[in-house]
């Protein structure tokens, strides 16, 4: 497994980055030993607190990340490695059936999609009609390629759940449509499916 640590605005020595590497090695061969590569970067985020952020590569389309703050590095560190272990051990017996299915039928079911970021500081908000048109379009100060795999509700679910995200957009395998699953302020999980059922007028929203 190939470690990568960095520091923005903190120096990252060898004690460091010894113990990360050890106990990211550890994780690995507890939990799943198909981790790929790992990523860990420390920012100093104030005069007393730095924020750890852990990101595990589960072969090439599957990424396990947490973050954890603390005054002291070592500490921060050690609470994000422990929230990715716990998410590994919770979800491990379905990511070695994911592989294994992947090792016998490749997923094949990508779309291409721009990814965008827009520029949201800086921006004037329009005080009268002759900027509304002026200021219709957002800024885009970034633009990449990237893929949306094709996978059931439960496996978007999942990668949401390991990816510390608080939304997953994805191809629905069964439905062939996109679908979106998010987290709800209720703790619930929300589903979101745009295909269409007789009789119904739109897209239909749903608790997971």
């Amino acid at each position: 497994m190939q470690v990568s640590v960095k520091g923005q605005h903190v120096d990252v020595g060898d004690s460091l980055r010894k113990h990360v590497e050890e106990k990211l090695e550890a994780i690995k061969q507890k939990y799943f030993n198909r981790v790929t590569d790992a990523t860990v970067t420390f920012t100093k985020e104030s005069h007393h607190y730095f924020r750890a952020h852990v990101t595990f590569h589960v072969g090439h389309d599957v990424k396990v990340q947490a973050n954890a703050h603390d005054a002291d590095p070592y500490i921060a560190f050690d609470e994000a490695a422990e929230r990715v272990a716990k998410q590994l051990r919770r979800y491990k017996n379905r990511l070695r059936d994911h592989h294994e299915r992947l090792e016998k039928t490749p997923e094949a079911a990508f779309i291409q999609a721009r990814d965008y970021i827009l520029q949201t500081e800086g921006v004037d908000i329009a005080e009268d009609k002759e900027d509304e048109t002026k200021h219709a379009e957002p800024i885009i100060v970034a633009e990449i390629t990237t893929s949306i795999p094709s996978m059931s509700v439960s496996e978007a679910v999942m990668r949401m759940d390991l990816a510390d995200q608080d939304y997953m957009l994805f191809k629905n395998a069964k439905t062939d449509t996109l679908n979106v699953v998010y987290r709800r302020p209720d703790g619930n999980i929300g589903w979101i499916d745009p295909s269409l059922q007789a009789g119904s007028a739109g897209a239909k929203s749903k608790v997971a």
